[in-house]
């Protein structure tokens, strides 16, 4: 009974100071309002890359040409390639887990097609491309297996392409000349928009990577292999399977390549979101102290007001541990209101934000669990110094005030 009466006496000591204590609340509000914006902006940013590196395809391990060293001359990173057709060969056949591979050719050139010409970039895939991307299509059909033994002179192309080559005419069956080589349209791509390096996927054309070795490269080495895992958990199995049968294969050479997979991929392009998304919202944080100092100087002010309010509840019988309840009770109520409303702030700018800028926000349900939690924190240990103070007034003292 004690407690839910003391309850009442802080509500309405909170009413009848409506705007201090609003000003009060206000530090809280903002503090706690800057980091939902925040902390819902840097995991809008982190969302998107990671939605980014997932239209990359799933379960995938991608394989990379690596240093390189012939006699005396040395080279970096991709400097040239050793990968072979027969490398994703034996991968798939030799390394459990390894549900599809596909050798890449990738090189960008002039092609032609229905009186336009553009510049796009040539891939050299092999069917199972489209299963391992996760890409569907959108009209027509992926060349055939078939067509990679035949070296076939067919062609996928995505929605840029149809855009600058075929506006008006129905693109599946055309011919486009890639280096003045005739090439069938069998296939339209979904469309999949700019990926997180800022590239668009859509502008592409896909033949058998066959008829890229043998007819617009020709070379005989690849440019990398794209290898799908069964599980996201066999992943580094695998990845250390394809990593000790492709050294096997060079019978002990140097290593001449560089095998990496999609969490490599995204814990690399995230980590910057993530430092950015923690320290803005340690900076947004740090206002929600200032609003904790705020109440505590409000609460010493009230209780220097209050000394003789109470020496007379003292007087008639409330204990120092009731008059300490009732002033912590009043700092976390500015402190949890503050929060509440600083939470619903935070979503609507999070909101207008993305609705007026257009930038990416999530808004985390732990992150305002957590904002909400703090905040009422906040008013419990800056609220206490004040509470205590207010607890050990001597009653005569506190009487004779004035």
């Amino acid at each position: 009974m004690r407690i839910s009466s003391t309850f009442i006496i802080s509500l309405r000591a909170l009413r009848r100071n409506v705007l201090r204590s609003s000003l009060t609340a206000l530090g809280i509000i903002i503090g706690v309002a800057a980091v939902i914006a925040m902390v819902s902006i840097g995991n809008g940013a982190k969302n998107q890359i990671e939605g980014q590196i997932a239209s990359l395809g799933q379960n995938v391990i991608m394989i990379f040409p690596g240093s390189s060293s012939s006699g005396g001359t040395r080279g970096g990173w991709g400097s040239a390639s050793s990968l072979t057709p027969e490398d994703a060969f034996a991968i798939l056949r030799e390394v459990p887990g390894v549900v599809a591979t596909s050798p890449e050719l990738r090189d960008r050139s002039q092609i032609l097609g229905n009186g336009l010409n553009w510049n796009t970039q040539i891939q050299g895939e092999s069917p199972e491309y489209l299963s391992i991307r996760m890409w569907t299509m959108k009209e027509g059909d992926m060349f055939t297996e078939h067509d990679v033994r035949a070296n076939a002179k067919v062609a996928v192309i995505g929605r840029t392409v149809v855009n600058q080559l075929f506006p008006d005419v129905d693109p599946i069956g055309q011919i486009i000349r890639i280096r003045n080589i005739p090439f069938k349209v069998t296939g339209v791509l979904e469309p999949k928009g700019f990926n997180f390096f800022g590239s668009d996927q859509d502008d592409i054309v896909i033949i058998p990577y066959t008829s890229h070795l043998s007819r617009v490269s020709r070379r005989s080495n690849l440019n990398s292999i794209l290898v799908q895992a069964i599980t996201p958990e066999a992943i580094p199995q695998i990845q250390q399977g394809i990593t000790d049968l492709l050294q096997q294969r060079r019978q002990g050479r140097e290593p001449d390549f560089t095998v990496r997979n999609q969490i490599e991929l995204a814990d690399t392009a995230t980590a910057t979101s993530k430092t950015m998304t923690n320290l803005l919202g340690a900076i947004a944080g740090v206002s929600l102290i200032v609003g904790g100092i705020g109440i505590m100087n409000i609460m010493l002010v009230s209780v220097t007001e209050r000394t003789r309010e109470i020496g007379i509840r003292m007087a008639v019988g409330a204990h120092g541990s009731e008059i300490m309840l009732q002033f912590l009770i009043e700092a976390v109520l500015i402190s949890a209101l503050g929060g509440i409303i600083g939470i619903a702030l935070g979503v609507g700018a999070s909101e207008m934000m993305s609705h007026f800028n257009g930038w990416p926000t999530l808004v985390s349900t732990s992150a305002a669990v957590v904002a909400f939690a703090v905040s009422a924190a906040v008013g419990v240990f800056f609220g206490y110094y004040p509470a205590r103070k207010a607890a050990q007034l001597d009653p005569i003292d506190a009487l004779r005030y004035e």
